[in-house]
């Protein structure tokens, strides 16, 4: 069939190419793009040249991505799920590992938050705010710690310059809203200067009600106390000259998002040895629930407060023999109140420093690679009724280095990493601890054929335990738990394998990674007893393996239409027979059609979420859901000021859904049918 471009309509067009273009034209029409730069790879890889799998969420897949977490912005990827809190807390889970062994980065420094403490502690980094995310996944994190077991995400923003803007300013804004959660949101970014000086600012405010559930729930039609309050500022400066930059930023943080599924019920809860006893306590009667038509209501709340100086740099040529000397450290002042009624119930505190300096050095025999110091310090406190953990100085220090060769098609990586631990306990019958461990991977990637690479990456890593694990004792209301710690945790081994072919050019593109993470004397909260839900936690040590796939395949049909079929499965179980790993995420497949044309484009999803019934002792298994969104993005200029509207539909069949990574997932569902619509511009 012969047709001529400029007769039909563009839309005929399209449609007449989907069954009449040969692969071959397929092929020639599609534009290889560029491999986007991983930041948070120790030698600044683009993403094709990983040995193991990366995700890079930015430009336009960012902004139709980004949620009031971290953990929802990128819980749609494969691999990565989250563990869903209510609308206020969120944290990344990935390859079924979340809490330490995920570190959240902000451009290479940590986050010093008290998110791994607690799935109801918010991380404290602003989506909305960002400019990429980048996901890094096992043996790929290691030069970030080698606690860093299930991955590394890396938050870019734009809060200290890089570079003076060619003509004096550049910026952006958006806003934004919803209506499951009545949420209306804004933010802008500004950078300007002159000579060598640049200066930036940002900020976002956000407001989201209590939001709505899929149809069917027994709990009603919101889930009461899930509201959430945001505002986020950034001021910052930098000095930019012809070899690199140095620059200095202040950001303060202010949130207040309610804590869904509290339950008083359970406070006088205690241990007996290995089981619990409950009695009833006076001055709590709830038999009669009170209507939450206000935001506060009887659902206690968070006020969270963080402020944090970043110091960023970057030198070229800095001494003979280096090609780039990079700094990043930050200090954060964090504090957050759990606040019943008008009384604050507990306050955790978080003083922390995080610096880090890497020296990229010229290639020797061959071999390009950085080497570096870290150090981190986290004074972590609580007081007050849920004052769980002992008061904690906990120290880190490390050293690493990584190394590249290339060898005609290949290319071999080596990864090095000692750490050092200190832990102060301030109780008179604890015992403080120190601890260090040595981590070192392996990995090579085989560009076989044009567009197709295979990667592979053998790993053994230490991750030393956390002032929680060790010292934790008392009820923990937010999840339902009495927590015991454990002073005789050791370090745990990770043993890791991980394989990825990849085609990252061409009509038809694909990413598939299979895993196995063997991990000995892995820590983990056993269960050893319930009463109506609540559950006595000590944690515990013992052999558990990881095995996974997960990936993505897309096939361009024609210059407007592609489709894309995902997923991920994990499995994730104790040694020797001893059951199931607790709160994994279930297996998910859909499929995915996105199209472009002119100055539209879109994006129709649809996945399940299998059943989850490979639980733990006393945990309970999750149903399945289907999920079925839809987006739509347009690119125009508002005079001469480039300009984007775009529109989401999320769980457009009102699906009642249940997240089984949640300590809370009967008391908070996920969000049912939302309709986002939002605008940016760019100058």
């Amino acid at each position: 069939m012969s047709v001529r471009p400029q007769q039909p309509t563009p839309l005929a067009l399209a449609i007449m190419l989907a069954f009449a273009a040969p692969a071959s034209a397929l092929a020639q029409q599609t534009a290889t793009l560029p491999a986007v730069t991983v930041s948070a790879s120790a030698l600044a890889l683009g993403s094709d040249d990983m040995s193991t799998p990366v995700t890079v969420l930015e430009g336009e897949a960012l902004v139709l991505a980004r949620a009031a977490t971290l953990g929802e912005t990128l819980a749609g990827q494969p691999g990565i799920t989250s563990s869903h809190f209510g609308a206020g807390a969120s944290r990344p889970i990935i390859r079924g590992m979340d809490g330490p062994r995920v570190k959240v980065l902000s451009d290479g420094a940590e986050v010093q938050d008290a998110s791994t403490i607690s799935p109801d502690h918010a991380v404290a980094a602003e989506p909305m705010l960002s400019e990429q995310i980048e996901v890094l996944r096992g043996p790929s994190a290691l030069a970030y710690g080698g606690g860093a077991v299930g991955g590394v995400v890396n938050v870019i923003d734009k809060k200290i310059p890089t570079r003076v803007p060619a003509k004096g300013f550049e910026g952006s804004a958006e806003v934004r809203a919803n209506s499951a959660a009545r949420e209306k949101a804004g933010a802008f970014e500004v950078t300007g200067g002159s000579g060598n000086i640049a200066f930036h600012a940002e900020g976002v405010k956000r407001d989201a009600k209590e939001y709505k559930v899929g149809s069917g729930w027994e709990g009603g039609s919101k889930v009461a106390g899930s509201y959430n309050k945001t505002d986020t500022g950034s001021v910052g400066v930098s000095w930019v000259g012809s070899r690199g930059f140095l620059g200095l930023a202040f950001t303060s943080q202010h949130a207040e998002y309610g804590l869904p599924g509290h339950n008083h019920e359970f406070e006088s809860c205690h241990p007996h040895g290995a089981h619990l006893h409950c009695g009833g306590h006076e001055g709590h009667d709830h038999g009669d629930e009170e209507e939450h038509d206000h935001e506060h209501g009887s659902v206690p709340y968070v006020k969270l407060k963080s402020e944090r100086w970043d110091v960023r740099g970057e030198l070229r040529d800095p001494v003979p023999g280096f090609a780039k000397l990079r700094l990043r450290a930050a200090f954060t002042d964090y504090k957050h109140d759990e606040i019943e009624g008008a009384e604050i119930a507990t306050t955790f505190k978080n003083k922390g420093h995080d610096a880090r300096l890497e020296m990229e050095h010229h290639p020797v025999f061959g071999w390009r690679g950085v080497v570096g110091l870290q150090t981190s310090k986290r004074d972590f406190s609580a007081l007050g009724e849920e004052a769980y953990v002992a008061p904690t100085v906990t120290k880190k220090h490390a050293a690493f280095l990584v190394e590249e060769y290339k060898l005609d098609q290949w290319r071999f990586e080596a990864g090095l990493r000692h750490e050092w631990q200190d832990i102060t306990v301030d109780s008179a019958t604890l015992q403080d601890r120190s601890a260090k461990g040595t981590s070192v991977s392996l990995g090579a990637v085989w560009k076989f054929a044009p567009q197709y690479s295979l990667g592979s990456t053998i790993s053994r890593t230490h991750r030393l335990p956390s002032a929680e694990e060790l010292y934790a004792h008392g009820v923990h209301m937010a999840t339902a738990t009495y927590e015991l710690g454990n002073q005789n945790l050791g370090k745990e081994t990770s043993n890791n394998i991980d394989l990825t072919l990849r085609k990252y050019a061409g009509a038809t593109t694909f990413s598939a990674s299979a895993y196995r993470n063997k991990v000995d004397n892995y820590i983990f909260g056993s269960t050893l007893d319930s009463h109506e839900g609540f559950q006595l936690i000590q944690y515990a040590q013992r052999d558990a393996t990881f095995t996974g796939v997960e990936g993505q395949v897309r096939q361009q049909l024609n210059p407007m239409f592609g489709a894309s079929v995902f997923g991920d499965y994990v499995r994730a179980k104790l040694a020797d027979g001893g059951g199931n790993l607790p709160r994994i995420p279930a297996q998910r497949v859909g499929v995915k059609l996105d199209a472009n044309w002119q100055a539209w484009s879109g994006v129709a999803e649809f996945y399940r979420v299998g059943k989850q019934d490979k639980v733990a002792a006393f945990e309970t298994a999750t149903p399945g859901y289907n999920m079925l969104n839809l987006s739509a993005n347009y690119d125009t200029r508002i005079g001469t000021t480039p300009a984007q509207f775009y529109i989401k539909a999320n769980n457009l069949t009102n699906e009642l859904a249940y997240s089984h990574t949640s300590f809370i997932k009967n008391a908070a569902p996920l969000m049912g049918r939302n309709l986002t619509v939002g605008m940016r511009v760019t100058f």
